[in-house]
């Protein structure tokens, strides 16, 4: 396959994309831009079928990375594991304003810091609405870069992740 201008990434890469999750790279695409030429790389969205344009020149920018490899998977759940960290008792918009901020980056540690915390937090209060619906955004992007980093179903990564905090 013919490698992008950046030799970062080529189609068929799994990838993802901080907010939306875990895609592949369909195609490199060249598209002609108020009179200049531009590659754009055409992603699919594993869980939604979503199909995003990313020009190359941006794709760091935003954020687009290699699904991480199972090195990182196994960091990841010691940070699901770990009890020890302070759980914020700021106000639950504060807490929110700053778990969207990690959930944006698509780092995988931070996003298992948002699942953790929330998780850990939810047996000691009933979570509001937005930060029920932020756990299961945490959740399901963390569920569905390690099915891919470790050749999984969803539903056994899925039992993993519940388990830590069963």
């Amino acid at each position: 396959m013919k490698k992008a201008a950046d030799d970062s990434f080529s189609p068929g890469d799994m990838v993802v994309y901080p907010g939306h999750g875990v895609g592949k790279i369909n195609a490199l695409l060249k598209k002609n831009i108020s009179g200049s030429e531009q590659q754009f790389f055409e992603i699919l969205i594993v869980d939604t079928g979503m199909r995003i344009m990313i020009p190359v020149m941006q794709a760091e920018s935003v954020g687009l990375r290699k699904v991480v490899d199972r090195k990182a998977v196994d960091k990841v759940y010691k940070i699901l594991k770990e009890r020890r960290g302070k759980i914020d008792t700021q106000t639950w918009n504060r807490r929110f304003r700053e778990y969207s901020q990690k959930i944006k980056t698509g780092s995988v540690y931070e996003i298992a810091e948002v699942l953790r915390d929330l998780s850990v937090l939810s047996v000691d209060k009933e979570l509001s609405f937005g930060e029920k619906k932020m756990l299961d955004t945490a959740q399901n992007l963390l569920v569905s870069e390690i099915a891919i980093a470790k050749s999984r179903t969803h539903e056994k990564v899925m039992g993993e992740i519940q388990s830590f905090f069963s």
